[in-house]
């Protein structure tokens, strides 16, 4: 992975101070080498921007911008600074939820289609059983990141999302497993007006943001560009970092659309903190926080890569929790086009973290949290970016030399088992909708019905197998196989970046 450009040395960090806590009451890393950790890690992971913040005993100890909002721009991140946070919105979104169960709205044992009478999966009797806590915690018996492909950056309504959700055939039992839903949130989203008058959006702006003075946070993802100190997004397409446009997915906006800045997210987290106060007032009610806080699904065994005691992974509503040497750890991770975040708290130690970063290839928003949760807890040291960059250059390198391979079968323009046209025309599935295939010289195009900003390229490797380059790096390259028959395609089974959905989808042709 290449270094970053000199924008990210040290005349551009940007150190917006540490507030609050007496020096010596810090750890030594945070007190004397967070600045020279974070600086040289941004460099390592080849990343424009970070924000970070630490709150310790209801204290800001540490709030800093690092790095800048563009490449090549004078125009560096301060704590206003605003990031997409991804699913980091579902903590909101799960504190909605208990919120207006706590105030005897609804109940999180309501039926799904108690508030939404059109709601249909595939099993009728699982459509009459699914409830406001199995879409809040990801038990719906689906794949992780299933029906993503259809849903991420696409032109669907949230009502379209969730009916397209309900034509996918689940991997596992109804309850039986966890995998991660973003859909199952936009459910609960949808639910949200129904049971209390307001849009999803308007409900956390009054109910969340407005008493937490987040003034600056946007509730959906079509607002973002248009404010000011607004990060861009970041990707790599190979070795380049390259802008991606900002993840439109107000059709999942429950899931994952807010957009916030450390400053902002640092009322939150306090508000985690205290018991639901924040500045003295009691914003959100002891009950709500601790009912989003009980583990309803199991996530599986966690392990920290230098062996510091952790042992369970589960799932609140919109919250991961495990443990950590002794203490309980709550929060979640964050990924949209572009960005990754982190928003941590150990509520007995008192102490929170909040990481973001305006690329959406690196470990970092990762390692850094680890680092200082260790370094508060007096553990030893070790570098968790050395060790997560370490791991991403093995993955990075056999990656390389998949696509080399790859590239070089099509380089010797071997002739595919049917003349070009065969493979041309409409292909269907049951869920997406339709895909089009047509000739475009040697090679074949792909457009899809449901994403006007996507195209992707098929190169002949030889027989009926294709190599598939998506015009978005975020969707990656695949290698396709299509089913043919003796004279003409019959299907294809497309698949995507496996971040963005780890299953295959068959397209049948018309």
């Amino acid at each position: 992975m290449k270094v970053f450009f000199s924008v990210l040395s040290a005349a551009m960090l940007i150190h917006i101070g540490i507030h609050a806590q007496e020096t010596s009451q810090m750890p030594p890393f945070i007190m004397d080498s967070l600045d020279i950790y974070i600086n040289r890690s941004m460099q390592d992971w080849n990343l424009p921007g970070l924000a970070v913040c630490i709150i310790k005993d209801g204290k800001i100890t540490v709030m800093k911008g690092y790095g800048t909002k563009t490449v090549g721009q004078n125009d560096p991140v301060d704590e206003n600074t605003l990031f997409m946070i991804g699913s980091n919105t579902k903590a909101f979104t799960g504190t909605s939820m208990a919120l207006l169960e706590y105030e005897r709205k609804c109940s999180l044992n309501d039926k799904v289609q108690r508030w939404l009478p059109g709601f249909r999966v595939k099993d009728p009797w699982v459509s009459k059983e699914m409830n406001l806590t199995d879409i809040l915690c990801h038990r719906m018996g689906l794949e992780t990141y299933q029906g993503d492909f259809m849903y991420w950056t696409s032109g669907l309504s949230s009502k379209e999302v969730i009916q397209k959700f309900g034509l996918l055939t689940p991997v596992y039992g109804f309850r039986a497993k966890y995998g991660y839903t973003n859909a199952g949130f936009e459910i609960a989203g949808e639910c949200i007006p129904q049971i209390s008058g307001m849009p999803w959006e308007d409900f956390v702006s009054a109910r969340i943001f407005t008493p937490l003075e987040m003034t600056r946070t946007q509730a959906l993802s079509d607002n973002f560009a248009k404010q000011s100190n607004t990060s861009k997004a970041y990707t790599m397409d190979g070795d380049s970092l390259v802008e991606t446009p900002t993840g439109l997915i107000d059709n999942l906006k429950a899931a994952g659309s807010i957009g916030s800045s450390v400053n902002d997210l640092s009322h939150w987290v306090m508000c985690q903190l205290d018991s639901g106060r924040y500045k003295g007032e009691q914003v959100l009610p002891w009950k709500v926080m601790a009912r989003t806080r009980q583990p309803q699904m199991v996530v599986g065994m966690t392990r920290n890569p230098f062996g510091n005691p952790t042992h369970f992974a589960l799932y609140g509503l919109g919250l991961r929790l495990s443990d950590y040497d002794g203490r309980m750890v709550i929060g979640h991770a964050g990924a949209v086009n572009g960005f990754l975040s982190s928003i941590t708290f150990l509520p007995e130690e008192q102490l929170g973290i909040i990481v973001l970063t305006n690329s959406d290839r690196n470990s970092l928003y990762e390692a850094l949290k680890w680092q200082i949760i260790d370094a508060y807890l007096g553990l030893p040291y070790h570098n968790y970016s050395d060790y997560y960059l370490a791991e991403e250059k093995k993955s990075e390198l056999a990656g390389k030399e998949q696509i080399a391979s790859w590239r070089d079968s099509t380089s010797k323009r071997p002739s595919p088992a049917l003349l070009l046209k065969a493979y041309c025309g409409t292909y269907t599935n049951e869920a997406y909708g339709r895909l089009y295939i047509s000739r475009n010289g040697d090679e074949l195009k792909v457009t899809f019905e449901h994403h006007p900003r996507l195209t992707a390229i098929l190169q002949p490797m030889g027989g009926n197998r294709f190599l598939c380059t998506y015009s978005d790096p975020e969707y990656g390259m695949k290698t396709l196989e299509f089913i043919t028959g003796k004279r003409k395609a019959k299907a294809i089974t497309i698949y995507v970046n496996g971040g963005i959905d780890r299953m295959g989808y068959r397209f049948v042709r018309k």
